[in-house]
């Protein structure tokens, strides 16, 4: 019985940064090497950094996240390496690879087999398939190696692996977080266990690229499924365990053109191991810290230092500016108030709290002088019409010119405040509260804005964001006396029918055939995301969270006459 010491590199890339994520894998096979681990892994694509989209149908692109696996292989010994990277054959097909390197050199490579196409995932746009099946064996013990979506599926790699076998089966992922991501690939991995009664390594990537995040959470699992080591949720990490592995079985790779021998494991006493188990998060942590996490890696990996948010005094852009000053520090966050006529004295008395519970720099811009000027200039087109929405919208794109114009004086990111709820249904006015680099909250549906700054509050033990925002009926202040509900359902029930149609597909008539809705309501609010698409298609990015966010996981024609 010889224990096998490996170490899941839970790494944070920048997609097309092949120099400097080739530093942090050189980084962590040290820290590795410092623990005495035998194998190392590093997540799927991480030379190059995940997705690099079509970044892929650059040949020098290819090339170049090549030639550094190259350098990466030439600066490593002592240990076995696993990691991600693009590979490509004679005939120019490139894959989504695995490199097995050894002794400075690159021994084998193993090509992903199952290539996922749905939702964020387009990989049959780029990779060709894998179609052959490895084992490496070390010391005399046998370990497979796949890729992300190759662990999931049941009779596939892993249980081809196990039956050439594999004691130890090693999966390198790049897998997005949504809400109840973790606990459905906790529990496919312990099928996997169940199927191939085997140690099952699993190694994810971490970090915020555009809308995904990546949330870690890296495993071990026991051959009889039980958690040996897990990584942290939404941090780098380097998750270690000791796995005891009956190398009886010898294996020659004269009989089986399958199995690649890498030579031998080296001969030391490892040192007492000391696992510790991070604390695992609540659902609503797990959320804030995708969120922080996101819109960190946004801002920083595009080359900003600061953001600048329109306050309102409104519980959307106060939840922003909170998440901001988290993942920026405060420092790096810039509060501007433009109230006008319409803004009461609590929005902009709250706004004004806000900004000094957060420490960060506030400024006030009222607009009723830019206001009145655009009134004026459209007085003679508008003689005779009763002022309508058009006057509503002109104050939020008067907002939105402001911040534009701040973010380019001192290149400030704009980040944009509107939630799921409101981009569902189109409640919000293109080039005014749409105009910004990053919405936060654009897949946080109203209802969860709420709670998300409650547990914020609670967390602080205090009233970061001021309970009077909280408890205010929620308003655009674009008109005398105006809420939000003049224009939508209340938010507890419009956001359970645009749960049910955005996120889980259900059509009108599924949706009335559960009786708890007025069907002309449900209709009303099936009519204004349809036709609102032409709008979501010019709003910024944001991080997304749910199984089924706005942008990849949600491309419905502008142009559209079906109804459901």
């Amino acid at each position: 019985m010889r224990k096998v010491r490996v170490a899941l590199s839970q790494i944070n890339p920048t997609v097309g940064d092949l120099k400097g994520n080739a530093e942090k894998i050189l980084h962590f096979v040290e820290e590795a090497k410092k623990v005495k681990a035998d194998i190392v892994t590093f997540p799927e694509l991480s030379v190059c950094g995940y997705p690099p989209e079509d970044l892929l149908l650059k040949k020098r692109f290819v090339k170049d996240n090549l030639k550094t696996l190259e350098f990466i292989a030439g600066n490593i010994s002592g240990i076995i390496a696993v990691i991600g990277f693009v590979d490509e054959d004679k005939e120019g097909n490139i894959y989504n690879s695995a490199a097995i390197i050894k002794d400075r050199k690159i021994k084998s490579v193993y090509n992903k087999i199952e290539l996922p196409n749905y939702g964020v995932f387009d990989e049959k746009r780029y990779f060709k398939q894998g179609n052959k099946i490895p084992v490496f064996v070390v010391g005399k013990i046998a370990f497979g190696v796949s890729i992300c979506e190759d662990i999931w599926k049941k009779n596939g790699v892993a249980k081809i692996q196990k039956d050439r076998g594999a004691k130890i089966i090693i999966n390198i992922s790049s897998s997005p977080y949504h809400t109840g991501k973790a606990k459905l690939r906790e529990k496919l991995l312990m099928e996997r266990t169940e199927e191939t009664k085997a140690y099952i390594c699993y190694n994810n990537l971490v970090g915020g690229q555009d809308e995904l995040v990546f949330d870690g959470a890296s495993l071990i699992l026991s051959p009889e499924g039980k958690e040996i080591a897990r990584g942290k949720q939404f941090e780098e990490d380097l998750v270690i365990a000791d796995l005891k592995v009956n190398s009886e079985s010898e294996f020659k790779s004269k009989e089986y053109d399958y199995i690649i021998e890498l030579g031998n494991l080296e001969d030391i006493e490892l040192p007492v191991l000391k696992i510790k188990k991070p604390k695992r998060l609540t659902p609503l942590e797990e959320i804030y810290k995708a969120l922080t996490l996101g819109t960190r890696d946004y801002v920083r990996k595009n080359g900003f230092e600061k953001v600048v948010i329109g306050l309102s005094g409104g519980i959307d852009s106060s939840l922003t500016a909170v998440i901001a000053c988290d993942a920026l520090g405060k420092e790096n966050v810039v509060g501007i108030s433009m109230p006008s006529r319409y803004s009461s004295e609590g929005t902009r008395k709250d706004a004004k709290i806000l900004a000094q519970n957060l420490g960060i720099k506030f400024i006030e811009i009222p607009i009723d002088k830019i206001f009145n000027s655009y009134l004026e200039s459209l007085r003679e087109e508008f003689q005779g019409l009763s002022p309508d929405i058009t006057e509503e919208n002109i104050q939020a794109r008067i907002r939105g010119n402001i911040l534009m114009a701040l973010s380019n004086k001192f290149g400030y990111l704009v980040l944009t405040t509107g939630n799921k709820s409101e981009v569902s249904c189109g409640y919000c006015t293109l080039y005014g509260d749409m105009a910004g680099g990053f919405n936060v909250l654009k897949d946080v549906f109203k209802t969860l804005v709420y709670k998300l700054a409650n547990f914020r509050n609670r967390k602080e033990k205090n009233n970061l964001i001021p309970e009077s925002i909280i408890k205010r009926p929620p308003t655009a202040e674009l008109r005398p006396d105006q809420k939000d509900q003049d224009a939508l359902p209340p938010y507890s029930i419009l956001d359970e029918i645009l749960k049910k149609y955005v996120e889980e597909g259900k059509s009108y008539t599924e949706i009335a055939a559960e009786n708890k809705f007025d069907p002309q309501l449900i209709k009303k609010v099936i009519k204004m995301v349809d036709r609102n698409e032409y709008k979501r298609r010019q709003a910024p990015p944001g991080v997304k969270i749910t199984p089924k966010a706005f942008g990849k996981d949600w491309r419905f024609p502008i142009t559209n006459k079906y109804q459901v």
